[in-house]
């Protein structure tokens, strides 16, 4: 067997190394998570945070049937860090609290690009 010969275990196995161990049942748990706990954060902080419209079109991003689920494990990683009260800065430090959500949002969208476009328009159903 050469090196680059591997059973088909070993494939996923790499497979879910590539994606931080995450397996596309562990992205779609994920995504249950955000979808049952973004809403209740957002009701909290909606007038605090600027960057709301971007929260929203992440979230129709990751219910899109055509996008993949490696693209999506991203998108949630970085929603469930929104969600989480714990974090770099916590959400609790007046002024600041939300700077470091920001970065991660505002990297995500850097990361999307215009490929994002779409989801904004409130007329779009995933």
């Amino acid at each position: 067997m050469t090196e680059l010969d591997f059973d088909l275990d070993e494939k996923s196995d790499l497979s879910a190394l590539a994606f931080g161990g995450k397996t596309e049942e562990e992205v779609n748990e994920n995504i249950k998570y955000v979808e049952e706990n973004l809403w209740a954060k957002l009701e909290r902080v909606g007038k605090k945070i600027s960057f709301a419209k971007d929260i929203f079109a992440l979230y129709r991003y990751i219910r899109d049937p055509l996008v993949s689920w490696h693209r999506k494990a991203i998108v949630v990683a970085g929603l469930i860090y929104f969600i989480c009260p714990v974090d770099a800065i916590p959400d609790i430090t007046p002024f600041i609290g939300y700077l470091d959500d920001l970065g991660v949002i505002a990297a995500l969208l850097k990361f999307l690009g215009h490929e994002l476009v779409p989801y904004y328009d409130l007329s779009y159903r995933a």
